[in-house]
Order: structure tokens, then sequence, then C-alpha cells
């Protein structure tokens, strides 16, 4: 790496995540604090997934800087294919294995100019501690999902002694969590874990599990999109599971949007254009709204489609609706959405199969609840905002997610069935009015304002980002 200007003891940091949208913003937002705080970063991906990047503040242009490596070619690798939206799930293996060639160019970059002090990778880049252990590039594993997943995996030295192979062994918490705790999941979570999970290999050649364990036991330490305001207990509780330090970066959530970047697009006559789904928004009542999104990935098929208009419907409440297509639907909208239910409530909801800017009707006055997926970055965004809940959880941390959320009083899940894990519109309508309408609805939209208020604080935020890098400095040399 070239010696950039980081100012006196200024450390060099390189960058480089998991080819993930939903990893782009919390590693770009890590990167944009250090180099905030006088530090030279290299944030290094593949051209297209760099050219997706929101622009940067200018005045972190002399410190934070994008390197783009080409991602080789793989067969049955969708030419153009740089990230998991581009591609299927059947896919996302070819994905990992064209990262896996991208080991000796990082190798070079690392090895070209002055050698940097840190690099700070995802959780899948295995191959990356023995580069940089070759080169005494210290190592650090970034990770943007819920601190509680990783204690509910735990190190693979705990994991023998203790062995969760069939369903029936995952609806309670580990045994290596001293505390009472809702790291669990049900019978129908376990089960598409032991059927689906990391532990199985994929077109890689490496396991999601595998790539971990060596990831993890490999780096100097952890950090985390997370914080104790949020995860009370779970830190000290990695350090020592993991025998080595979990730092706490706080919820890294990005600043107000920028004219430049798609959340404000330009109108012919130049001046910025609202969303049409926000001028909808202007319209309605203060919290009176549901904004129902379920994330890009969620495994939502037509017919669990059909039960979430049907209780949206009987619900009675008003909506904003940002449809994803599901996976096995025609391009035709036609299969999304039971016949006539957009004509008979055309009068207090909207679906958009578009795009639709989640941040900006998360913080519209309107906006009473989010009936959600519980993805990490979904569910910090949310609270930022003091929003409580209605939860749809699907796979991965999810699930997890909703324990910890109900068990706050910030939200309420939608009941599914235990075996198979099916809900009905009976139970989303439930669970809307639950949040929206009843007497409970206060209690929740109270508890996350409440949340909230600790969560914005900047202070706070602050500190966790002044603690990485005091560890960063400390550790870069250990």
């Amino acid at each position: 790496m070239e010696a950039a200007a980081a100012g006196a003891g200024g450390l060099e940091v390189v960058v480089f995540r998991w080819l993930a949208f939903g990893h782009m913003i919390p590693f770009l937002e890590l990167s944009k604090r250090l180099a905030a705080r006088g530090h030279t970063v290299a944030f290094v991906s593949t051209p297209w997934n760099l050219a997706r990047l929101p622009p940067v503040p200018a005045g972190l242009s002399s410190r934070l800087r994008f390197v783009p490596l080409p991602l080789p070619a793989v067969e049955g690798l969708p030419e153009g294919a740089e990230a998991t939206s581009d591609l299927p799930p059947d896919k996302v293996g070819l994905l990992k294995q064209a990262m896996d060639g991208l080991a000796d160019p990082l190798a070079a970059f690392l090895a070209a100019g002055r050698r940097p002090d840190w690099i700070i990778h995802d959780f899948c880049h295995h191959w990356v501690l023995p580069i940089a252990g070759q080169l005494k590039v210290a190592s650090a594993t970034f990770l943007i999902f819920q601190a509680a997943l990783l204690v509910f995996v735990g190190p693979r030295w705990a994991n023998p002694a203790h062995p969760r192979t069939e369903p029936e062994h995952f609806p309670e918490p580990p045994r290596w969590i001293p505390f009472p705790s809702t790291t669990f999941f049900h019978r129908h979570e376990a089960q598409w874990i032991t059927d689906r999970g990391g532990a199985r290999n994929n077109a890689s050649g490496v396991s999601d599990m595998d790539r971990w364990w060596q990831v993890l036991e490999r780096s100097r330490h952890t950090i985390h999109r997370s914080c104790e305001e949020l995860e009370p207990r779970m830190f000290g509780l990695l350090s020592d599971l993991f025998r080595k330090p979990s730092v706490a970066a706080g919820i890294l959530l990005p600043g107000p949007p920028d004219d430049r970047d798609e959340d404000h697009r330009q109108s012919s006559s130049g001046a910025v254009a609202r969303p049409q789904v926000l001028r909808w928004l202007d319209d309605q009542p203060p919290k009176s709204v549901i904004y129902v999104a379920l994330g890009s990935k969620a495994p939502l098929t037509p017919e669990n489609a059909h039960e979430l208009a049907l209780g949206q419907e009987l619900a009675g409440v008003r909506f904003l609706w940002a449809l994803r297509k599901p996976a096995g639907t025609s391009n035709g909208d036609e299969l999304l959405l039971p016949a006539g239910f957009e004509e008979r409530t055309r009068d207090r909801g909207v679906v958009c199969t578009g795009w639709v800017p989640q941040v900006e009707a998360l913080a519209h006055c309107a906006t009473g609840a989010f009936l959600m997926h519980c993805g990490w970055g979904s569910t910090i965004e949310s609270l930022s905002f003091g929003i409580p809940l209605v939860m749809l959880p699907f796979v991965v941390d999810q699930p997890l997610i909703a324990r910890a959320m109900a068990e706050r009083g910030i939200g309420v899940e939608v009941a599914r069935d235990e075996k198979d894990g099916s809900f009905d519109w009976d139970g989303v309508a439930v669970a809307v009015r639950r949040v929206m309408v009843e007497e409970q609805g206060k209690v929740l939209a109270t508890n996350a304002k409440k949340l909230q208020e600790v969560l914005v604080d900047q202070g706070r935020q602050e500190h966790y980002i002044q603690e990485v890098e005091e560890h960063l400095k400390r550790f870069k040399d250990v």
C-alpha cells in the first residue's frame, strides 16, 4: 500500500467484505469512521460492487480509497454477477468459489508498497488469514449480524461436548450460555438449519461453517455491528468462548441521505424528486401506517405472499408494502397477490413492487410499525426510529433477533405452525392489530422509543468506535 497522510499514529487498514449488498454499508460505515479518526483505509472489492457504493464525504477522500480487484470467471457463474443479489440462492456457492480466486490478487496488493497494519475481513474469508500471517499483517473479523448468532453457534472446541445434529437439539439455548437467554430456534427453524444450514459443502468446496471457524480461530479479534445496549453480556461471553477480544463497534448507521444517492432522484427540472410512496405517506395520519418489507432474500413463496396480503386486509389498518417477487413466480405480477386484493384495499394501502426508500419510509411520521423479516440491518434501522415490530422471521439469525425483540417488549411475532413453520392470514392479522390497534401496541411503542433514545446517542456510538480504534492500536504488533 502507498503511504498516505494518516497523521501521527495513524493506522493503515485494508477492508475486505463478502460480496453481498447487506454487508456493503456496514463495512463502508466502519471504514468512514476509521478514516474520520485519521487512519488510512483501503476498501477492496470487485469493480461492479465498488460502483454501487454511495458517495463518501469529500473530506474523507484523502484517507479512504477504493481498490478494485476483478472477479475471476467461474464456470456456471453468470457474466457480470458480482454480488448475491445478482444470483439465485443455488448459485451463491459459485460466487464464493470466484471470491476465493481473489487470493493471489489480494496478496499482491497487500505486499505492494507499505505493509498495512490491519486487514479487516468478513466471515467467509478463511484464506485471508494465511496470507496475512505470511505478510505479518494483523487480521480482525468484522461481523455484521447479531452477536447472539455467534454465541449460539459457539466455538469449534465447545461443540463436540454438546453435539447438535438434529432439530430437537436446537429449541433451547446452548449450554455454554450461563444466563437466561432467548438464543434458541423453534423446531421448524432448526429443521432448516439441519437441512440447509452452513455445515454442508457448497460449490466452493468449503462449507460456510468451516470458513467461519477457520476465520474466528485465526483472526486476532472480532468486531461486531452491535452494542451492549442491544445485546447485554454477549460480548464478554464471546471473548470468553473464543478466547480473544470481541469488540462492539456500535450500530454504524449511515448519515442523512445525500442528494446524489438513489434516495433523492433528480426531476427533469433539476429539483430533487420526492418518491411517490413518500408522497402517499405524506397524506396519511400520524402513526397510522404499517410498513411491510421482508428484504431481498426472504424465502417467501407465492402462498406466503397471499396469506400476508389477506392478513393485512383483515387487520384493517393502513399499509405500505414493499413487495419483492417471491421465488417461483412468473415475470408478471398476477401471482403475487390474491385476486382483487389491490382493488379492495386501494383506499388504505399501497403495494410497491419497485424500489422503496426504506430509511425514509421508516422515518416518516405516518409510519407506526414495521412488519419485517428481522434481518439485523433492518432491525437496527427500525429501532433507530423507535418503530415497534411485527416479526415474521425466516432463516439464519432472524429467529434469534425476533426472540430478543419480543423479550424486550418491542415486537410481536406472527404465529407459525411449530412443525412446518407455516403461517396464515389470521395469524398475520392478529399480530398486526396487537401492534397497531390494541393497547399492547402503546407499550411496544414506548419500549421502542426508550431504546431509540439510547441507540441514537452519538456520544455512546462514538465511544464504541473509539474502543475499536484503541484495540486496533493496541493489538497490531502483538
